[in-house]
């Protein structure tokens, strides 16, 4: 990646779209130089989706659970464990971590009743020994696009500090 790559990505999460056309207008870069840098950052794995968002709340499902998730050591526990949490039914994102809890969880739901049935998935998976839920109040920040939490310039600056492949 590059100072360009840089740019359009930022633009990316800037604008919310994909449209090359859009992010040549956004960045001043030619809309041919952005379709095929983005052509490449889809072949490299960098660029991984068309950015079809959807707004969660306006679909019904307004109820979002963080579990923190011990379960019990052994040879792939992280890996078997998390790809069973990963597989029940409204799990958005699974973390393993360090720590005294093992795996993050964060699911998204639209009743009570969901989330029992959530509760009662993960305590049946093998391995899982205790669960401790936490619903979320009031969202204060989700963004869906990380890249707009950094400056262009620091993105840019870790360019020249550390190469990437």
């Amino acid at each position: 990646m590059d100072e360009k790559d840089v740019t359009i990505l930022s633009a990316v999460a800037r604008l919310g779209t994909g449209s090359a056309e859009k992010l040549s207008e956004e960045t001043g870069i030619p809309t041919s130089t952005v379709h095929y840098r983005l052509e490449k950052l889809r072949e490299r794995g960098v660029v991984t989706n068309d950015l079809l968002d959807v707004n969660l709340e306006a679909v019904g499902l307004n109820i979002t659970v963080i579990t923190e998730v011990t379960a019990e050591y052994s040879e792939q526990y992280h890996d078997d464990v998390g790809a069973a949490l990963g597989d029940v039914e409204g799990v958005n994102q699974v973390y393993f971590t360090m720590g005294d809890t093992d795996f993050v969880v964060i699911a998204h739901l639209s009743s009570r009743g969901m989330v029992e049935r959530l509760i009662e998935d993960y305590e049946s998976i093998d391995g899982v020994e205790q669960t401790s839920s936490k619903f979320v109040i009031k969202t204060i920040k989700d963004e869906p696009r990380p890249l707009n939490d950094f400056d262009p310039d620091t993105l840019a600056a870790l360019l020249q500090s550390e190469p990437m492949e």
